[in-house]
């Protein structure tokens, strides 16, 4: 089987949608809402222009924010979850896991494009 890391990025994404649009139309789910769309879909969409980078720095630059994002996901989606603001508090043990995997799996790619890089 093919490991593909744009389709897991992908389906992250989808599935960090699902869990906005199960937040409470509250100043909080509102502002948690946006912070959450913004970090949990730009993975995806950066893992994209990293496939593309002009050069090894640029690459390293891009995967470094993807990793930032990631953490912003994962901080979020733990507020999100120990507040109990979603209607699917059943998903948060698996996407909170991929994220791990995710942060995990971006920061050994950074330290492997770092060291050839030397």
């Amino acid at each position: 089987m093919k490991y593909d890391l744009e389709e897991r990025l992908t389906n992250f994404a989808v599935r960090i949608i699902d869990i906005v649009e199960s937040l409470p139309r509250t100043r909080t789910g509102n502002y948690l809402a946006g912070q959450l769309i913004r970090s949990g879909t730009s993975p995806a969409l950066n893992y994209g222009e990293a496939q593309g980078a002009e050069s090894r720095q640029d690459f390293i630059h891009k995967m470094k924010i993807i990793v930032k994002e990631l953490r912003e996901t994962r901080i979020n989606l733990t507020i999100i979850h120990r507040k109990k603001l979603s209607r699917s508090q059943n998903a948060f043990p698996e996407i909170a896991d991929e994220c791990r995997q995710l942060i995990s799996i971006f920061v050994k790619s950074i330290k492997t494009a770092e060291s050839r890089k030397r």
